[in-house]
């Protein structure tokens, strides 16, 4: 994963644990992204976030008084052009998939590297999702097995109001690109695979986002195969990382 140029990302770190806020601002502000603010527990994140309006939050889910869950559907509701990304312990944490339905744009596991760590909050600033390999194979077969998810309440789900699941309005290379995304792929990798432009690439998922009100990739990918476009099995091992 490589860190894109451009304007510099501005972050919010929540975390019930100074030392990981501390350590996660130190990688950040090496690598000259802006960490404008720090949230002790989920409310406190929600604060942050109406008062900082910052593009990207790092979320920890388990956190006193209000946990990331409920601390991120609430960002996204009064803003939601910033983006989420879920810090966890485990890949396997159940609260990862309720995480999708609450609207994070990517999971992050908090011994990620550094250079891990900052190529993420570019991804994710520049509209993309982030779904590590591990989180996203379980993730494939959870949802294609048909087990539901925690209860995390309305959020902007793929099952969420407003999202379409009818795939009719797509022409056969939408199809095509979200089949691709569906399994892991990284605009990167799709053009490379279809033998496209970036800037190309790019359009069709653009078009794919708009034509089944899809609010990023991460929803995208739970579509992919809650519509069988994708199967257990078919996630690429060599995605994005």
């Amino acid at each position: 994963m490589t860190t894109p140029t451009g304007p510099a990302p501005r972050v919010v770190i929540a975390d019930d644990q100074e030392l990981v806020r501390t350590g996660f601002r130190m990688i950040l502000t090496a690598r000259g992204i802006d960490v404008v603010g720090e949230a002790g527990d989920g409310a406190r994140a929600v604060a942050s976030v109406r008062e900082l309006r910052p593009d990207v939050v790092l979320m920890d889910i388990r956190m006193p008084v209000m946990d990331g869950l409920e601390a991120t559907r609430r960002i996204l509701a009064q803003d939601p052009d910033c983006r989420v990304i879920m810090l966890t312990t485990f890949d396997l944490d159940q609260y990862v998939y309720a995480a999708l339905a609450a609207g994070a744009s990517g999971f992050l596991l908090k011994d990620v590297t550094p250079a891990h760590l900052a190529a993420a909050v570019h991804l994710v600033d520049t509209g993309d999702a982030l779904l590590a390999p591990s989180i996203t194979r379980r993730l494939v077969e959870r949802f294609a097995t048909g087990t539901p998810a925690p209860s995390t309440g309305p959020g902007p789900g793929p099952g969420a109001p407003g999202v379409h699941r009818d795939l009719a309005a797509l022409t056969p290379r939408e199809r095509e690109v979200l089949t691709l995304m569906g399994r892991g792929l990284s605009n990167t990798e799709l053009a490379r695979r279809l033998t496209l432009s970036e800037a190309t690439v790019k359009t069709h998922v653009a078009r794919i986002f708009s034509k089944l009100s899809l609010r990023d990739r991460a929803q995208a990918v739970v579509l992919a195969y809650e519509t069988g476009l994708v199967s257990p099995g078919d996630a690429d091992d060599d995605g994005p990382s």
